[in-house]
């Protein structure tokens, strides 16, 4: 009988594993114990990374390196790694400590998109680069397709704006962290002189930074 483990990643990831350790780390936080996705997870990222590269190079054969740089940006950010997570049922599979779920960490953005990474990891060490390079082409092909023009990251158009109107350059102030160590919330303050401040949280700085700039640009900038 199919360990339902090994029948979900031949599903979701599009391979059966031929060594189920691989599979285990990959999938266990280290809330779990010491064998976990954390060296995994080092290892997918840069294999994803070296994967969309070469796959917007080849897809986008007119664009300058800048646009490239953004397009890659998003498509390897942690929100759209743990989109793709969520879609495979990651959260369902996770290994979690008893106190790591309660605080939600089934459903975090940071160890969501670490897993996705570590399965990366897995899969290029368990079947070699081209299974993982078909995985990631697979699974992201939604992301890529969806994206008609290189976007640009919230601050960056809010920097933009407020150059146009001769505003003064955004500032941003952490106000404080909450949350345990693997699953925290961080609340940034913006502020442009002359105009109300917003604030906004996020699970890391950047991703609080990135929704307070985004925020900012919809009370503002409409």
């Amino acid at each position: 009988m199919t360990d339902p483990l090994s029948a979900w990643a031949e599903g979701a990831l599009g391979a059966a594993f031929q060594d189920q350790a691989l599979l285990n780390s990959a999938l266990t936080h280290k809330s779990v114990g010491a064998d976990n996705y954390e060296r995994l997870e080092f290892l997918g990222d840069r294999i994803l990374g070296a994967v969309i590269a070469d796959w917007l190079y080849v897809q986008f054969p007119g664009e300058p390196e800048g646009k490239l740089t953004r397009r890659f940006h998003q498509l390897v950010s942690r929100e759209v790694c743990a989109r793709v997570a969520r879609e495979i049922g990651i959260p369902e599979v996770v290994k979690l400590g008893q106190q790591a779920r309660a605080d939600g960490g089934a459903n975090s953005d940071n160890i969501l998109g670490d897993v996705m990474e570590a399965l990366i990891g897995a899969v290029y060490l368990d079947r070699g680069v081209n299974d993982a390079r078909a995985m990631i082409r697979r699974l992201w092909a939604p992301e890529v397709s969806t994206v008609a023009e290189a976007p640009k990251h919230p601050k960056m158009r809010l920097q933009e704006w407020a150059a146009a109107k001769n505003l003064k350059v955004p500032v941003y102030t952490l106000l404080g962290r909450t949350g345990p160590h693997h699953s925290p919330r961080f609340r940034v303050e913006l502020a442009i002189a002359g105009l109300s401040s917003v604030e906004a949280e996020g699970s890391s700085k950047q991703d609080a930074e990135t929704a307070a700039a985004r925020a900012f640009l919809d009370a503002h900038a409409r």
